[in-house]
């Protein structure tokens, strides 16, 4: 297999940095997310075609700034710093950084001062986004200031070197031409064949994963939900019937969702499937536990247990598949700075350590829309492909506080009736994710002529790329007010519906 074209990514912090990753592949070019602090041979070993420095919350002159390892700098490849990335070149190349007089936050307008390779065939005035407290007071010896916004230098270049810095953000689309800068430095100075896509991931995945599994046999977990069923979609066009699914009730799945799942795998997808109804002992396990992360727990140690079960009974079997997505990855490493663990994933780690199978993650390289597409390319139904991202530990961590069958019942109902309107309003493509949580507490109504003290259940629906970062979706409020009446009127033991109108961060999408 060739070697893959591929750009690195150090991560800083910033909270930008996925969507350079995303703003890269979209050119054509494949792109990883490293942590700044990686290791010279590991950048060397994969031969990268360019580096990307990200932006950061830090200031470079701060002691405990986070500073790449030195060899960075001497990459005899093009490196682009960007924000922070780029105070980083020009502080440690000779130039100077300095506290701005007047920091810079939101639209800009950038003037070029002179012809470069970043800004070739663009206008000679855009508009960026700024960010940022210091600024470059003076450039390294070499490098032309290429561009300048009212007050900072915007772009600084040394073509001799393949050195590039640009103050602005790129990736947001709050630059307009930011995908064009970023396409300049991929094919002009990077050289880049822009020749990724899925369907060459596809291809190779493929080939990866016949070469991985030999004539052996491979197990799937399904959970339900999209990403595991395109990891078995992958898998099963490699392998063919030599992948066996399971497909676990652990009683805290969405109404009906068990039989709906389990028909589109067997009759739509062709797929060998084993259905197991194992709700009743995930929630003897559950009761009276309230700490969100034992639930997690509880649920993975359990799945654990059943799913060995049903292997076993499977014979002799060496590969296990998981649908773990990028954004997984990213979250659930723990690095110092740019990307702190935010809690426990369900499809990162566990099983293959306790079952000692080999594993495999044929989506681990890829963000959630592009999982979409793979989908489609192999013929996932249109409705499966679009599905909102639903939890490993499911409606448990829906569920604020004990997960009884009783609480389960209502938010089951409720749960529903929000998806049900959402599609009734040709609002599910819009949105990222739009679900019902029930609150650990009560709230006074009356209902009729009698008082009442009931539940509380909370809507969330947020708008989203890939989950990194959300944002509160505005639903009209013609769409709210028959959500809540309906939950109200044919949920029993709900009297209030309220609406959450958080983003991520400071908050997450789930409550747990």
């Amino acid at each position: 297999m060739t070697q893959r074209e591929t750009i690195l990514i150090l991560d800083f912090g910033s909270q930008y940095t996925q969507l350079i990753a995303r703003r890269v592949r979209e050119a054509g070019v494949y792109s990883e997310i490293v942590p700044f602090n990686t290791p010279w041979a590991d950048i060397a070993n994969r031969h990268p075609k360019g580096l990307i420095l990200s932006g950061g919350p830090q200031s470079v002159f701060a002691p405990d700034s986070p500073h790449p390892d030195p060899a960075v700098y001497e990459f005899d490849g093009p490196l682009l710093g960007i924000c922070y990335g780029m105070q980083l070149l020009a502080s440690r190349l000779g130039g100077r950084v300095a506290p701005a007089d007047r920091r810079e936050y939101g639209k800009a307008e950038l003037t070029r001062t002179r012809s470069c390779c970043l800004f070739q065939n663009l206008p000679q005035k855009m508009q960026v986004w700024m960010s940022h407290g210091d600024h470059i007071d003076s450039a390294p010896e070499g490098f032309d200031v290429v561009a300048r916004t009212a007050n900072a230098i915007a772009a600084m270049e040394d073509s001799t070197r393949r050195r590039y810095g640009v103050q602005f953000h790129p990736e947001v689309v709050h630059t307009p031409l930011g995908k064009e800068i970023l396409k300049n430095f991929l094919f002009n100075i990077c050289g880049c064949s822009g020749d990724w896509n899925v369907r060459s991931f596809i291809d190779e995945a493929v080939a990866r994963i016949r070469a991985q599994v030999g004539e052996e046999q491979a197990l799937c977990a399904l959970s339900g939900g999209v990403d595991s069923a395109v990891a078995a979609l992958l898998v099963h066009q490699a392998i063919g019937d030599r992948l066996s699914c399971v497909f676990i009730d652990n009683g805290v799945l969405r109404k009906n969702e068990f039989e709906e799942v389990l028909q589109t795998f067997r009759e739509s997808l062709h797929l060998k499937v084993v259905g197991v109804d194992a709700s009743a002992r995930f929630l003897e396990r559950l009761a009276g536990v309230s700490d969100p992360e034992n639930k997690r727990k509880i649920i993975g140690e359990e799945f654990i247990r059943v799913f060995e079960e049903e292997a076993r009974k499977l014979g002799e079997v060496r590969f296990l598949v998981q649908g773990t997505l990028y954004p997984d990855v990213i979250e659930s490493v723990s690095v110092k700075g740019p990307s702190a663990v935010i809690k426990s994933h369900h499809n990162v780690g566990g099983l293959p350590e306790k079952m000692h199978l080999s594993l495999i993650e044929p989506l681990r390289e890829l963000f959630k829309d592009e999982v979409r597409e793979v989908g489609r390319r192999l013929g996932l139904p249109e409705t499966f492909v679009r599905r909102h991202p639903f939890p490993g530990p499911g409606l448990a961590v829906r569920i604020i506080g004990d997960v009884t069958p009783e609480r389960l019942a209502v938010l089951k109902e409720a749960d529903q009736i929000v998806v049900e309107e959402i599609r009734r309003a040709g609002l599910y493509d819009q949105v990222w994710q739009a679900f019902a949580i029930l609150l650990p507490v009560r709230s006074v109504g009356v209902m009729g002529d009698d008082r009442t003290y009931e539940n509380v259940i909370a809507v969330r629906a947020v708008n989203s790329l890939d989950g990194m970062t959300a944002d509160w979706a505005s639903l009209p409020y013609e769409v709210l007010a028959t959500i809540s009446s309906r939950i109200v009127n044919e949920v029993r033991g709900v009297n209030r519906v309220v609406y959450d109108i958080s983003s991520k961060p400071p908050s997450t999408i789930e409550w747990e």
